[in-house]
């Protein structure tokens, strides 16, 4: 019974994780292609009118959850329909949500299978790793660092031993600049602000490669901040 039950909760994760998007992906194409734009996505969200906040918001909790739907367009997109700070505040209660589901869904879900995959010392061990003050700071890097692929560290995150809380403020507080950034481009899009736009647009790229060259000095600061203020005590 114990091996069926973990078999059935692999079979389970994987289909949230790779069989959904790419049944989503083959079976909607011009969906996942309406939402790779701002014009389509505002589109999408004007059919709902002023359910469309509704909307927006469980399109941010679906592209958490379903990594394979686009989701600076549909960031971009809220700036634009709401404004800066009411784009922010929706986007970040999607997010918020969808990151919780991940990570619950995967912590529900994995732990029992990766054990009978790959046994427990190896899991243990992977685990000790994550939970170490290096993980912590790597973990915070990847959330700030704009473009990199951040919806599926939600699950490998939810399979480890990781505490939800300090990982959940550590995605909404490292996902934030970059959010804001995005949302305020859509915004000032909205209003013709365009030398704002663009000057805006010009210092995200220069932020964005500056954090990838310092990324190891931000690491050993956040090692620091980790080891004086959010390190369990042993």
């Amino acid at each position: 019974m114990k091996l069926f039950l973990s078999l059935l909760k692999l079979l389970v994760l994987v289909l949230i994780i790779l069989v959904l998007p790419i049944y989503f992906y083959l079976e909607y194409p011009e969906l996942i292609k309406q939402f790779s734009t701002m014009e389509g996505v505002n589109h999408f969200l004007d059919q709902y009118k002023t359910a469309s906040i509704f909307v927006y918001i469980g399109l941010q909790i679906s592209q958490i959850v379903i990594s394979i739907i686009p989701g600076q367009f549909i960031q971009f997109a809220g700036g634009y329909a709401y404004s800066f700070w009411f784009g922010y505040l929706y986007s970040i209660i999607g997010i918020g949500i969808g990151t919780a589901i991940s990570f619950l869904l995967a912590r529900v879900l994995g732990r029992d299978a990766l054990h009978f995959l790959f046994g427990e010392q190896k899991i243990s061990k992977f685990v000790n790793q994550l939970n170490s003050k290096r993980a912590f700071s790597i973990l915070f890097v990847l959330f700030v660092i704009p473009g990199i692929p951040k919806d599926l560290i939600t699950y490998a995150a939810g399979i480890s031993e990781f505490r939800f809380f300090p990982y959940f403020v550590l995605s909404m507080i490292g996902r934030s600049p970059a959010l804001m950034g995005t949302i305020m481009m859509g915004s000032m899009l909205n209003k013709g602000s365009y030398f704002g736009l663009i000057t805006l647009t010009l210092l995200a790229i220069i932020l964005c490669i500056s954090l990838y060259i310092k990324r190891h000095e931000i690491t050993v600061t956040v090692d620091r901040i980790y080891t004086r203020f959010l390190k369990p005590n042993s």
